[in-house]
């Protein structure tokens, strides 16, 4: 059976802050061992409630364009920024891509 962390390989090659790495990190982490579920709908559920339980914000709702963490600041000048936008238009959809390979 498939889980969720082989979604989140190979990162990425583009980023939108210096803090979305270290969510991507996160949420692998936090889904790490969770069997894929059957649906892309109870996936694209998984992933969205990791991102609000780790980062705190509600994609579907936030309308700032991006949110400052301190746990994911890591240097450098935007360290611990996550552009909400990058994580809606391109990382969770390519999560959910992926996941679609695989189920």
């Amino acid at each position: 059976m498939k889980t969720v962390d082989d979604l989140f390989e190979p990162p990425p090659d583009r980023w939108g802050l210096r803090g979305d790495p270290w969510v991507w990190q996160a949420m692998r982490d936090h889904l790490a061992g969770s069997y894929l579920p059957p649906t892309l709908g109870e996936v694209e559920a998984m992933l969205y409630t990791a991102f609000n339980r780790l980062v705190a914000v509600d994609l579907a709702t936030e309308t700032e364009p991006s949110v400052f963490r301190e746990e994911f600041a890591h240097g450098g000048m935007s360290s611990g920024s996550i552009h909400l936008e990058t994580w809606r238009v391109e990382l969770i959809p390519l999560l959910i891509e992926r996941a679609r390979t695989k189920i």
